[in-house]
C-alpha cells in the first residue's frame, strides 16, 4: 500500500517551499545526487539552506516511506511496543521522527541528533509547524551518531539512512553508541543495495554478539543466511506529487523505495514464523515463495491441490510474516 508524507509534513515543506523556482530546486537537488554519487558525506553534499530543502522534497518522501514500513512490521510484530522516547539518530530533516510520531501514540519525549547545521535547522522548521505536539516539542542536538547516547537513553532509536555515511573505522563505534543509547529497540534503515544491506549485515551480528535480539525483519537470531550477491531488501511504493514529480524531473505519479533494515531489541521477539523474501511465483499450478525461516532460506511451495495452503500463499506479499512451519493441507 503506498505511503504518503503526512499533510502536516507536507503543508510545512510547501510554505518553506513558497516563492522558490522549483526548476531551481531541480537543478541543487541534481547537484546534490551527483555529489552523493562522487561519495561525498552529506556535510559536502548539502551546502546550503536551499540545498537541505531541495534535498527534503526529493528524498524526504521515499525515507519516510521506507521508515515508515520499517516500523509499522515493528508494530505488527509487536503490538504491546508503546514506546514513550525516541531518539532520531543522524536525523537529517527529521524524517523518521515524524515517521515515529506517526506509528506509536504514547511518544512523548523525542530527541533529534545531527551535525549537519543546514539539516537541523530544516528540521526544525519542519517540526514547528507539525500538528503532534511532541515533535513541536522536540529537542534537537547538534552531534554524530556517537554522540547518541550522550544523554538521557530512550525506548526507541532509529538511525534511518544514516550509517553508511560513517568512514570503517567509527562504523562499529557508533553502532555501539546507539545500542547504549536504546532501552527497548535499536530500528537501522539503510538503502535496499548490496551495501546497504552488508552494512546491516553486519551491524546485526554485532549486536547479537552483545545479547540482543533480532525483531524484524529477521524470525531468528542465528547468522544470517543470506550470502552474496543476493541481498535482503524490500520495497515501499510512495506517490508522488505534482511538487515532487516537478522537482525530481519525473513523470510516474509514484516510485518504489527499497530499502534494508533491522529492529533489535533487549528482549527475544515474541513469536516464531518466517518472512516472505521476494515477491511470489505465482503459476497456473502452484505459488512458491522465498523464505527466510529459523531454519534458514527455504523455498515454500503450495499446489492448486492444497487448497487451503495454496489459498493462504497467493495472498503472501514481499516482506509479510507467515506462519511457519505451515500446517498439513
Amino acid at each position: 500500500m503506498p505511503t504518503s508524507v503526512p499533510p502536516d509534513l507536507q503543508a510545512a515543506l510547501n510554505d518553506l517551499a513558497q516563492g522558490k523556482s522549483r526548476r531551481e530546486l531541480m537543478q541543487r537537488a541534481e547537484a546534490i545526487s551527483q555529489r552523493y554519487r562522487s561519495g561525498a558525506p552529506s556535510r559536502e553534499a548539502i551546502r546550503s539552506a536551499d540545498d537541505a530543502l531541495a534535498y527534503a522534497y526529493t528524498r524526504l518522501p521515499a525515507t519516510y516511506a521506507a521508515t515508515s514500513c520499517a516500523l509499522a512490521t515493528l508494530h505488527l510484530t509487536r503490538l504491546d511496543f508503546g514506546p514513550r522516547s525516541l531518539i532520531d539518530a543522524g536525523a537529517g530533516p527529521g524524517t523518521a521522527a515524524f515517521a515515529a510520531a506517526g506509528q506509536f501514540a504514547a511518544l512523548g519525549t523525542i530527541r533529534l541528533v545531527d551535525n549537519h547545521a543546514h539539516l537541523r535547522a530544516l528540521g526544525r522548521a519542519l517540526m514547528a509547524r507539525s500538528t503532534a505536539a511532541p515533535l513541536r516539542e522536540a529537542t534537537y542536538d547538534e552531534g554524530d551518531l556517537a554522540d547518541s547516547a550522550k544523554g538521557t537513553a530512550a525506548d526507541l532509536v532509529i538511525a534511518s539512512y544514516a550509517v553508511g555515511e560513517l568512514p570503517p573505522g567509527a562504523f562499529l563505534r557508533a553502532v555501539e553508541s546507539l545500542w547504549a543509547a536504546t532501552r527497548d529497540t535499536l530500528v537501522v534503515v539503510e538503502p535496499g543495495t548490496p551495501a546497504g544491506f552488508a552494512r546491516i549485515r553486519a551491524l546485526r551480528a554485532h549486536l547479537i554478539a552483545q545479547g540482543a535480539h533480532a525483531i524484524v525483519p529477521c524470525p531468528h537470531d542465528h547468522p544470517c543466511p543470506i550470502v552474496d550477491p543476493d541481498w535482503c531488501h524490500f520495497s515501499q511504493r510512495l506517490p508522488r506529487s505534482r511538487d515532487h514529480r516537478q522537482v525530481k524531473g519525473a513523470t510516474l505519479s509514484f516510485e518504489d523505495e527499497k530499502f534494508s533494515y533491522v529492529a533489535l531489541a533487549r528482549e527475544p521477539r515474541p513469536a516464531v514464523g518466517a518472512r516472505v523474501l521476494a515477491h511470489p511465483r505465482v503459476s497456473k499450478g502452484s505459488v512458491s515463495a522465498k523464505l527466510c525461516t529459523p531454519a534458514g532460506i527455504v523455498t515454500a511451495t503450495a499446489s492448486r491441490r492444497e487448497r487451503a495452503r495454496y489459498a493462504a500463499a497467493k495472498r503472501w506479499r514481499w516482506g509479510d510474516w507467515v506462519a511457519w512451519p505451515q500446517t498439513p493441507p
